[in-house]
């Protein structure tokens, strides 16, 4: 498989993004609110709903932050020795813990603002519920992502990959990821988060009107920034995004020929999903295209690295498939 090192890439400027976001939210929550805070915050809640614990304000803001931190350096001493399926929970822990640490800060946050003393702090029973749902739903993404892509590293290749024997069965993996796209989704992405985090807080109004379209074109963009392109003898399949989602197929007796063509954004008017004169392209990076003329209806062409080994095995599986 081509592309790994982009794939890698991408993964830890995703993950250093979201550490930084979730450190940055910890720490702001409480400090944005400080003056409508007691000296003292509630930060535990009896089975009554009732505070029964408290930390004084420095703390609040403190702990978190640290206990994150702590997760994050001992996620990154072992991240170099983990195999494949060990670091496919990594995601799912960092997702996890980062939307339980933020949601309860949020909780703790509304539910002492503008009190005169903790004792008489809201109970925060809904917001726990909330929030340990979407930690729940997070850190099961991740896992599904993280699952995915060590799925998706290769075994070493043996012999030569385009003499395939009828009736063996040779698989050609090849990965895409923009940089700039997936910086974009995470811009977007953190800035709906604070907004939604900072409601949540009691610090402002609910901003719904900004943090649903600005979470729909973040999702979007990063749904756009990846793709993966995998040719088996079925034929030739492109998934988009981290999670793989959503996938285009082309059945092997679909497609009459494939080829390598280089392409820019110039020619086929932009980065990402384009329709231009020359049918369907995927443009993530400037380059080397797979492209595919299928038997009926426009080429489709997707800037992957090693598209020539991936034409050429189309076209032997095509040729196997007819018979010439």
């Amino acid at each position: 498989m081509s592309g790994g090192g982009n794939r890698n890439r991408g993964a830890r400027w995703s993950a250093a993004a979201w550490a930084a976001g979730v450190l940055a939210a910890l720490v702001a929550l409480p400090l944005g609110a400080g003056d409508r805070l007691p000296e003292r915050v509630a930060t535990h809640w009896g089975g009554g709903g009732r505070p029964d614990g408290s930390m004084p304000f420095w703390a609040v803001p403190l702990f978190p932050a640290l206990l994150w931190t702590a997760l994050l350096l001992v996620l990154a001493l072992t991240a170099r020795r983990a195999t494949g399926p060990v670091r496919a929970w990594y995601g799912a822990v960092l997702l996890f813990t980062g939307v339980l640490l933020t949601g309860a800060q949020a909780s703790i946050v509304h539910a002492n603002l503008d009190r005169t003393d903790w004792t008489g702090a809201a109970t925060v029973g809904p917001a726990v519920v909330l929030t340990l749902g979407a930690a729940l739903l997070a850190g099961l993404l991740g896992l599904l992502a993280g699952r995915r892509g060590a799925a998706a590293a290769p075994a070493p290749a043996r012999g030569p990959v385009l003499d395939v024997p009828v009736g063996e069965r040779f698989v050609w993996l090849s990965w895409t990821t923009n940089p700039w796209l997936q910086l974009t989704a995470a811009v977007l992405g953190l800035v709906a988060a604070a907004a939604a985090i900072a409601a949540a807080g009691g610090l402002i109004g609910a901003p719904w009107a900004v943090v649903a379209p600005l979470t729909v074109v973040a999702a979007v963009v990063l749904g756009r920034s990846s793709v993966q392109a995998r040719v088996t003898p079925k034929g030739l399949e492109v998934a988009f995004g981290p999670a793989g989602w959503p996938v285009r197929r082309w059945p092997i007796q679909a497609i009459e020929s494939a080829r390598v063509e280089q392409r820019t954004p110039a020619q086929v008017g932009g980065w990402g999903y384009r329709l231009s004169g020359l049918g369907t392209t995927v443009m993530l990076r400037r380059g080397e295209c797979l492209v595919i003329h299928p038997r009926t209806g426009a080429e489709f062409a997707v800037s992957v690295d090693d598209a020539e080994r991936g034409a050429a095995l189309l076209n032997t599986l095509a040729a196997q498939r007819t018979g010439d």
